[in-house]
């Protein structure tokens, strides 16, 4: 019997059914894809793309409820409530090479619906802790670092749904789920300062708090909103998902990643690209607090912060999209030039010498780099799984075989590389806070800057110059 055959009567005895683990899964066999593959993968998609949207909804919460503190009794100074900020992003990332490498091994349905239910105890702590201005500084600083745990979830999220789809659909498919996951970080900044101007969730919510100038705000709201949305999001996941066989890989075959030169250069470019997205994400509500709203109190954070993660998350679709079609490394080229300069344009927005400074300039190049930011998140998540595989299948040789099993080890490696990336980068939450908080604004943004041109100058060698290494 042909090799083919075998492939055609293990996909008729296989179940594909919400909830199985599938053991028989091949989305570059075509005649596999259109009659089964397509829509089980998509089904995956659309229940972890709400999924990581309220993880990242979780990680973000800080940087809201930060904005808000004062205004209602807490005495925090500017540098505290930049670690509070700060902290999540600590966390996240840690908490990323965790869950990069344990999902495979436990099974990515059942740690979709586990990491999902576990962000309920941090969110229902902050809840109660707000409405008490004697809560503790150390403590508040728990909840933040507890929050972090959601900015895991997108690295078991990114490792998971890259296995469903073929190498032409994986930008896309992980534009999408990054990219809406993403939303999350619009989402609570924009959702959350409405829902805390009512009691609308009632006297079990607890009471009002009264800010300086008297009015009343329920800043509990902004964290016990998403508590029934996440006990809905971990059931869905646990009875609509799939594990997938070919994609439960111990720690001990994985960690080969290590010794891989295009792991630790693509996880520089992401880096230079989710960093700052989540990084900027996190510090713009209270930069803007802190450095515009002083001058003119309509310059407020929680009017303008959110659009530029949202700009980000949009165009981390659209650079996953672009990539599929012209490739990855030259659109990764050009976000770090579009970054790059959006922040210089930035540094000379900004209150200097007695100046006031140009709002509208700043929040422009920050929406400009917010832009440039998620080109580049779509497009180095094309890149790590085409160099990958390509790689291994030159190596390979002609045998049919051996093709098989190259492409079988590429897609754990660069699943393992997907996360791996995805968790270092999430220091840029930390890390771009941590500085704000320690050094001048300005000389901040200028160190941002030329870490884009190191990354720049490492993806046109390695990836987008005639003769490339690894062209992606």
């Amino acid at each position: 019997m042909s090799t083919l055959d075998e492939k055609a009567r293990s996909h008729r005895r296989e179940s594909y059914r919400p909830g199985s683990t599938i053991t028989t899964w091949e989305p570059e066999d075509p005649s596999f894809w259109s009659a089964t593959g397509a829509k089980v993968a998509n089904r995956n998609l659309w229940v972890s793309v709400p999924a990581l949207l309220l993880a990242f909804v979780v990680w973000q919460v800080w940087s809201v409820t930060v904005v808000q503190l004062s205004k209602v009794g807490f005495t925090y100074s500017d540098s505290q409530k930049f670690w509070l900020t700060a902290v999540p992003g600590l966390t996240g990332g840690l908490g990323r090479l965790v869950y990069t490498f344990v999902g495979p091994v436990v099974g990515e349905r059942r740690w979709t619906a586990l990491s999902t239910v576990v962000l309920i105890g941090p969110l229902l702590w902050l809840g109660f802790a707000v409405q008490d201005t004697s809560t503790p500084y150390w403590e508040m600083v728990v909840i933040a670092a507890l929050c972090g745990v959601g900015g895991a979830n997108f690295s078991s999220s990114m490792v998971n749904i890259g296995f469903f789809f073929p190498k032409a659909k994986k930008g896309n498919a992980n534009g999408i789920n990054g990219g809406l996951g993403n939303l999350g970080v619009s989402v609570v900044q924009l959702v959350a300062p409405l829902v805390i101007t009512a009691g609308i969730l009632g006297p079990p919510a607890g009471g009002p708090q009264e800010q300086k100038d008297g009015t009343e705000v329920w800043l509990q709201n902004g964290a016990f909103l998403w508590v029934p949305l996440l006990v809905l999001m971990a059931v869905a996941a646990w009875f609509l998902m799939n594990d997938l066989k070919v994609a439960a890989a111990p720690f001990s075959k994985q960690k080969v990643i290590f010794r891989r030169k295009h792991n630790w250069l693509m996880t520089l470019l992401y880096v230079g690209t989710f960093g700052s997205f989540i990084g900027f994400a996190s510090a713009l509500p209270n930069l803007i607090n802190t450095t515009f709203t002083p001058i003119d109190p309509a310059y407020s954070a929680t009017t303008y912060a959110w659009v530029g993660p949202f700009i980000g998350a949009l165009t981390r679709w659209l650079g996953g999209w672009i990539a599929d079609r012209t490739g990855g490394a030259w659109c990764t080229v050009i976000s770090f030039v579009g970054m790059g300069a959006s922040i210089v344009v930035v540094i000379n927005a900004l209150p200097s010498g007695g100046g006031q400074g140009n709002f509208w300039v700043f929040y422009v190049g920050f929406l400009c780099a917010f832009f440039f930011s998620g080109i580049g998140n779509g497009s180095t998540f094309r890149q790590i799984p085409v160099i990958f595989l390509n790689q291994h299948r030159a190596a390979a040789g002609p045998d049919p075989a051996a093709q098989e099993e190259a492409r079988h080890q590429a897609e754990m490696e660069a699943g393992a590389v997907t996360g791996f990336s995805a968790s270092i980068a999430a220091f840029g939450f930390f890390f771009i806070p941590a500085m704000f908080a320690l050094f001048p604004v300005t000389s901040s943004l200028w160190v941002f800057v030329g870490f884009y041109v190191v990354c720049l100058v490492v993806c046109w060698w390695f990836y987008a110059r005639k003769g490339a290494e690894a062209p992606s």
